[in-house]
């Protein structure tokens, strides 16, 4: 009995408050009935003040009508993202585009929408349902075009081809939202609407202009298709303005071409705070109301971050638009709700059924570490240095990523319960190997904070540590939950418990001690934190950070008298997202290159682990390093320390390998010329250690290919806030690359041949190449074949060449494969001046390999080629 009892309480707290009063009250409330006729009888019901409630991303509950609470905002960019409990964490999209495995993909969506509905469950049954990131609604992909690597948020985005994002994203969308002819699993958006990719401190005020031929050919094609074939359930438009407009509110990108031209009958959500954007950055709009008004006339049917929108009241009385606008709005929404299921019963959901045991389930965290494996690309393998052998005895691993448990997570992400650094993955490959390791240097400077063990020298109130308070406000206000604590060193997932009933999710909190100074004669102690926070020596401020954006880890450095006592006050305050907030005490120390290189002279191996981390580049983030500004970089070079160090290593005769970390591309001519061995790792996830390790020691053949272009140097680049393509991305570029798009080595090699195609294509005919590919190596592997379309046709803007075909297949060793690839009529079509698509003209060339037709590198196979007239 007690047992059914559980159920029972289970299966009610499951249900939705507007169910689980099921008398069907109201038509809309009877599942009999169609979602349209259902939230047309809600919508009717309501009263335009709570109508435009629900237009905000945090919706109130309406209890007179069983309408539960609702938060829009959740991310699930490569794994469910941000929320308090353990799931499991992919690599970073940048990392999934380079496995070029569509598949792949598709069933990471699929794994992440059954976790999200797992977590979306369990809040429902902890009533915290309504919360942010609770919700099944999720902001992702983000389909931009990864136009300029400097571009900090690029990591997010499939790359800087049309045709591979449009292809991945596709795959995203139709993973995640499931093929339930009636319900969806989880609700996709497609973002931020559109010609959006940096830089990121002018995003609030910049205005982009491009011609109509780049805006169809470069920016809008992953859109269309997402639209027009994925059915993604939802838009995000950007926070930039696009011809002088804001795009939440542009004539053209809102209303001519999403409403009208694709038909698109989900919702549109704004980026947050992106409404406030019209009146306070781009001053196209005089007040909250005139751009709530304009935004809503222009199909943008979610307000997020602020409350701009609760005006839209004043504006429907004072006629700037009328209630059917605001219906118009509210029906999208409720539909989108409706479709995924939060009005009907849980057993006529079978999503709403998933189970708890789903989240970091065996079969996705091997998953996890196949797309960690497949993403690795390695750029360069001179004499076969790789793959290393497992009997080495001595190996030394180097570097700021070595050890990062941060950097393999990418942004966006969300906490595993276990994750795998470089340095654990190869320690768990050698386990009777002599393994040194050091950290060397930070990412941009060669003065590390040599961390010291002063947990002795903290004490308050006559006990050892810190004395933690913590208050459900953001104000240090009120009476707080007080704790002793050992150390201050945090990582919360917002809504995470604390304890006593606060939540991480608009928290503060302030951690007392008084430090007993040593003989040292001074301190530093590194403070790093998400928000905002600052920081007191016996009363006094002396570091400051009240923002919302990361700066990084600050240092101050305490000169001290020996024995006496100094009392630390650290306060600290958390608004959105995830919070952190960890204080460290040490002195710095120069490293020494030389000393360093004597005593890791004797290793066979030196495996150095750097590039760069989503700790320098991301969102709207400030970063006080060379290099870098508000989340972009200034330079694509590797830091010059980094360069260095391994010039440093080459001295020693010894194997250098560069395990490279990064979500753009990266500068790295000294190394290309000079290092051994390159593997470009991205940021991986979880599984990031494993998956390095099994590429290094040859138990895994890497296939992985770049989704963009790694040029030479900053030479290379136009002016970053020039949005026209000229001479930007592998399809426009001029110059040579350091390592094109497309690229990637292997331990094997393939042979391409027997290659067919018609001669004659007649125009809004789809086109059909096969080709053989041959493992002509010793070694089993997988091979990413390529079709590229080259045009000869002067008379017509093209792009130099362009993707229109790929397919990831594994091979054994002397096995034989024919690959065919389809092309779609609008894959043979392109925009002309006006940007109307129209279909190719006269002869044009298909090349089909392991990599772009003319890639200078040595690939893992060759290039067969075929001209084709369009007819």
């Amino acid at each position: 009995m007690k047992f059914r009892f559980r159920q029972l309480l289970v299966a009610l707290l499951l249900l939705p408050a507007v169910v689980s009063a099921q008398a069907v009250k109201y038509p809309y409330q009877n599942t009999k009935l169609t979602f349209k006729t259902r939230v047309a009888d809600l919508v009717k019901r309501m009263t335009l003040e709570e109508k435009v409630s629900q237009m905000l991303n945090s919706s109130p509950a309406i209890p007179r009508l069983g309408i539960p609470a609702y938060d829009w905002w959740n991310e699930v960019l490569h794994g469910v993202a941000r929320t308090p409990y353990k799931v499991t964490v992919y690599p970073q999209a940048i990392a999934m585009a380079a496995t070029f495995d569509r598949s792949s993909l598709f069933t990471m969506a699929d794994y992440s929408a059954l976790e999200g509905r797992a977590v979306h469950n369990k809040a429902v049954q902890q009533g915290r349902a309504n919360e942010r990131y609770m919700g099944l609604t999720y902001w992702t992909p983000n389909i931009n075009i990864f136009r300029d690597p400097r571009w900090g948020r690029g990591q997010e985005t499939y790359g800087e081809d049309p045709y591979l994002t449009a292809i991945m994203g596709n795959s995203f969308v139709r993973g995640l939202q499931g093929d339930d002819p009636k319900y969806l699993k989880a609700a996709a958006c497609a973002k931020h609407y559109a010609v959006h990719s940096g830089p990121e401190p002018l995003r609030h005020v910049f205005n982009t202009d491009v011609s109509n031929y780049d805006l169809w050919d470069t920016y809008l094609p992953a859109f269309k298709k997402l639209v027009t074939e994925s059915n993604v359930e939802g838009v995000m438009c950007a926070y930039n303005a696009f011809r002088t407009q804001p795009c939440c509110g542009s004539d053209v990108l809102m209303v001519d071409i999403l409403r009208n031209q694709w038909g698109f009958k989900g919702y549109v959500t704004s980026d947050c705070w992106g409404i406030d954007d019209f009146f306070k950055n781009h001053k196209t709009h005089t007040n909250a109301e005139t751009a709530s008004a304009d935004a809503v006339l222009h199909g943008t049917d979610v307000e997020c971050g602020t409350d701009a929108y609760l005006s839209l009241v004043a504006a429907v009385k004072n006629g700037r638009l009328s209630e059917k606008d605001i219906d118009a709005s509210v029906t999208r929404l409720f539909m989108t709700r409706f479709k995924l299921g939060m009005f009907d019963p849980v057993s006529m959901v079978k999503y709403a059924q998933t189970p708890a045991s789903v989240l970091e389930s065996a079969e996705h965290k091997a998953h996890a570490l196949k797309m960690a494996r497949q993403s690795i690309t390695m750029l360069k393998n001179q004499g076969n240095t790789l793959p290393l052998k497992k009997t080495i005895k001595k190996i030394a691993v180097i570097g700021p990523n070595a050890d990062n448990g941060i950097a393999i997570l990418g942004n966006y992400n969300g906490t595993p319960t276990d994750r795998v650094t470089v340095l654990q993955g190869i320690k768990a490959k050698l386990p009777n190997a002599e393994i040194i390791y050091e950290k060397a240097i930070n990412f941009t400077n060669d003065t590390l904070l040599d961390y010291r063990d002063v947990s002795g020298q903290y004490s308050i109130d006559g006990h050892p540590g810190f004395k933690a308070e913590y208050f459900n406000n953001v104000e240090l206000k009120g009476t707080p939950v007080v704790k002793t604590e050992a150390e201050v060193n945090h990582f919360w997932q917002e809504g995470e418990a604390i304890g006593n009933g606060i939540k991480a999710t608009n928290f503060s909190a302030r951690y007392s001690t008084n430090y007993k100074a040593g003989n040292e004669g001074f301190i530093t102690f590194e403070i790093d934190g998400d928000d905002g926070w600052r920081f007191l020596v016996d009363g006094k401020e002396v570091l400051n950070i009240w923002t919302r954006n990361r700066w990084g880890a600050q240092q101050y450095k305490l000169v001290t008298e020996p024995g006496k006592s100094y009392k630390l006050e650290l306060e600290y305050w958390q608004g959105d997202g995830k919070a952190n907030i960890r204080m460290s005490a040490g002195t710095y120390k120069k490293t020494d290159f030389a000393a360093l290189t004597e005593r890791i002279k004797d290793a066979d191996a030196i495996v150095y682990v750097g590039g760069i981390s989503p700790q320098l580049e991301g969102e709207e983030m400030k970063v006080p390093y060379p290099g870098f500004d508000g989340g972009d970089r200034t330079s694509i070079m590797l830091p010059k320390v980094q360069t260095e160090l391994m010039k440093a290593f080459k001295g020693t005769g010894k194997p250098v390998v560069f395990v490279m970390m990064t979500g753009s591309a990266v500068a790295i001519p000294w190394e290309a010329e000079n290092v051994p061995a390159i593997v470009n790792a991205w940021y991986a996830g979880q599984s990031a250690g494993t998956a390095v390790a099994d590429v290094l020691f040859g138990d895994y053949n890497p296939a992985g290919r770049l989704p963009v272009t790694f040029y030479k140097g900053d030479s290379d680049l136009p002016d970053f806030n020039d949005y026209t393509m000229t001479n930007r991305t592998y399809r426009y570029f001029t110059g040579t690359p350091l390592y094109g798009f497309g690229y990637g080595l292997s331990y094997t090699t393939f042979k391409y041949d027997a290659v067919t195609a018609p001669s004659i294509v007649k125009k809004g005919n789809k086109m059909v190449v096969t080709v053989t590919v041959t493992n002509t190596g010793k070694m089993a592997g997988e091979e990413v074949a390529q079709l590229y379309l080259t045009y000869n046709n002067n008379a017509q803007k093209t792009p130099i060449k362009a993707l229109k075909g790929f397919n990831r297949i594994s091979l054994k060793a002397g096995e034989r494969k024919m690959v065919t690839f389809t092309v779609s009529p609008s894959d043979l079509s392109l925009p002309d001046a006006n940007g109307k698509i129209t279909p190719l003209k006269g002869k044009f060339t298909v090349s089909v390999g392991g990599s772009q037709p003319d890639e200078k590198n040595v690939t893992t196979g060759n290039i067969v080629k075929k001209t084709v007239t369009m007819m």
